[in-house]
């Protein structure tokens, strides 16, 4: 087979970011070795990627922000590249043939900053005293070279070397801490496929502490050490929100759980796999924010292990995860589903009529109406099939996914399977029109 270089292999078929992926190739596994220096906020990285070609290849393409790019091999030998406007474009010195598997070289350095957009500055991002990582949904390349598309789930190996005084945290499980002369590289394994946007480096002058002692699910927390009391009592249901959504969704899908608590303020609480970012004003010691704690929990199962193919299925996510709030709520004595379902109502009501929740368009990724909305519709498919069915429903989606892609027609189909009653005007109504339907409950 004669390689060739398709039209658009620097691109992804996904419709709202079509800039972010790319085509000729399936990432298998990222193996990422970061020097950061924290005053100086600058990284020195080496990345060896494992990939799997989908086609024949002349040459590929990634993901990468505003570094300096020292060096590219593929398969041992130097490669030609070109890096600008967020892309690296490689020419290998020999093609790749369909099917072959590959390994990518890069060696790069400099400072790291946000990807800059619509939803602001999304990545690697400078706090305080320390570093976040929030990456959804296109900040990966501001802190390595990637395939940045939803659907490009692949194994990580991450080691990170700072300063002594700093704790770094990265999605995975803690492999091994190495202490130098003033510095200690820390280094993670992430054996379940997962999407660039969901990997994320946390930095900064935390304690380790247990976020439930005696669970069967491992919890733990990295937080500010001033924060301890105010966080034992704020997150000190924890292991019950565990307890409540392994329930209703089935068993946890990772190896264990992990909090960060900033010492930074933070407009909202960011999930990665296996983690959960907050900033110290969600700790208040009233339990006032308790609901953005089931939430962003319930994202382990919803975004994290089931991830959307692209980012037009985001209800997926987010609307199952606004109902998990719902669902906690209910179970810890708290108003119940159907009085919350019916006060959101009213407040989707309040907001003109020119969303479908199935297709928001990119401007409206991220707009409460697709959060609401989308937790409305469970509840109106709840109410349709009944409580069993619908739990049972949602506890085989869960397993039957784990690990992989989904998208809004699966989750059609899959509901389908739990019911004789048809379906299809129900999320017809709910997801493919902007008018909103009423709740009602089939006696």
């Amino acid at each position: 087979m004669t390689p060739v270089a398709t039209p658009g292999a620097d691109h992804s078929t996904d419709p709202y970011l079509p800039d972010h992926g790319n085509g000729g190739y399936r990432v298998l596994h990222y193996d990422l070795d970061l020097d950061y220096r924290i005053v100086s906020n600058r990284i020195g990285g080496k990345a060896v990627i494992t990939a799997r070609a989908s086609q024949a290849l002349s040459r590929f393409s990634l993901d990468l922000g505003r570094f300096r790019v020292a060096d590219v091999k593929v398969d041992g030998r130097p490669a030609k590249y070109d890096h600008r406007t967020g892309k690296l474009r490689v020419k290998p010195e020999r093609s790749i043939g369909y099917g072959a598997t590959f390994k990518i070289e890069i060696r790069y350095a400099g400072t790291p900053v946000p990807i800059s957009g619509r939803w602001g500055d999304i990545g690697w991002d400078e706090l305080t005293d320390g570093v976040l990582v929030a990456s959804q949904p296109n900040g990966a390349p501001s802190w390595f070279p990637c395939d940045d598309r939803p659907d490009g789930k692949a194994t990580f190996l991450v080691k990170v070397t700072t300063a002594t005084p700093y704790t770094v945290v990265v999605t995975g499980d803690l492999v091994s801490r190495r202490r130098g002369a003033g510095t200690t590289t820390w280094v993670y394994e992430r054996n379940e496929p997962t999407s660039p946007y969901l990997m994320s480096v946390q930095i900064g002058r935390y304690e380790l502490v247990p976020l439930a002692s005696g669970a069967a699910v491992p919890q733990r927390a990295a937080i500010p050490p001033r924060l301890r009391t105010v966080f034992q009592h704020d997150f000190g249901r924890h292991d019950q929100i565990m307890a409540t959504l392994e329930r209703l969704f089935g068993p946890y899908p990772f190896s264990e759980y992990v909090v960060v608590v900033t010492d930074d303020d933070l407009d909202d609480p960011v999930e990665a796999q296996g983690m959960a970012v907050f900033g110290r004003n969600h700790l208040d010691g009233r339990r006032t924010h308790e609901r953005l704690v089931a939430h962003e929990l319930a994202h382990q199962w919803f975004g994290n292990s089931l991830t959307v193919k692209d980012w037009r299925h985001i209800w997926l996510n987010e609307g199952f995860a606004t109902y998990a709030e719902w669902l906690w709520s209910a179970a810890s004595g708290g108003p119940s589903a159907d009085t919350l379902a019916a006060r959101w109502r009213i407040w989707v009501a309040g907001h003109p009529a020119t969303i479908t929740i199935a297709n928001p368009g990119v401007a409206r990724l991220f707009d409460p109406l697709v959060y609401k909305r989308g937790a409305l519709t469970l509840h109106a498919l709840r109410g349709r099939i009944g409580d069993e069915p619908f739990f049972a429903l949602l506890r085989s989606w869960v397993a039957e996914h784990r690990h992989s892609t989904v998208t809004t027609e699966q989750f059609r189909a899959h509901a389908q399977r739990f019911t004789t009653e048809p379906l299809d005007e129900l999320f017809t109504a709910w997801l493919d029109r902007p008018g909103l339907p009423p709740l009602s409950r089939t006696p």
